[in-house]
C-alpha cells in the first residue's frame, strides 16, 4: 500500500442517497436494487445521517416472516421515519484522508462505511468492501 494515498482514489463517487422525506420502503428498494448496505441520508448535498440495511432488519420481521412478508414490512416501515431509524451523529472524512487513516477509523469505531465530504458537501462514500478490494489489488 502506498503511504499517503488519499481515500478519493478508492471511494465510490456515484453515491446512492436518501432524503429525510423518503420512506423506509424506498430505502429497502434502493438497498436491494443497488446491492449496497449503507446509504447516506441528505438534505440537498449535506449529510444528515446514515442508514444501513442492518438498521432496517432491526425494525422489520424480514428474517422471521415468510408468508405475507411484504405486507408485514410495509406495516412496520410505516411506523417509522428514516430520521428515526438512521444513525444521526455520522463520522465523515475529507477526500484528502489517507486510505490508512480511513481504515483506522473503520477499525476503531467499528463502522462499515464513511461518507466523504468536501466542506459540507457529500462527494463520496468508502466502505470496508472498498478497502478490501484495494488491498486485494495491492497483492
Amino acid at each position: 500500500m502506498k503511504a499517503g494515498t488519499p481515500i478519493s482514489v478508492i471511494m465510490t463517487k456515484h453515491v446512492i442517497t436518501l432524503k429525510l422525506t423518503d420512506d423506509l420502503e424506498t430505502a429497502e428498494l434502493k438497498f436491494k436494487k443497488n446491492k449496497i448496505r449503507h446509504i447516506p441520508v441528505v438534505s440537498g448535498n449535506q449529510i444528515k445521517g446514515m442508514l444501513s440495511y442492518t438498521d432496517l432488519l432491526r425494525i422489520s420481521f424480514a428474517d422471521a416472516v415468510d408468508e405475507h412478508e411484504e405486507y408485514v414490512d410495509a406495516v412496520v416501515y410505516n411506523m417509522f421515519t428514516i430520521e428515526q431509524v438512521m444513525t444521526k451523529n455520522v463520522v465523515s472524512i475529507p477526500a484528502t484522508t489517507t486510505i490508512k487513516e480511513a481504515a483506522e477509523i473503520l477499525a476503531h469505531k467499528e463502522f462499515h462505511a464513511l461518507p466523504v465530504i468536501e466542506g459540507d458537501k457529500l462527494i463520496g462514500i468508502v466502505t470496508t468492501t472498498d478497502l478490501i478490494r484495494y488491498l486485494i489489488n495491492q497483492c
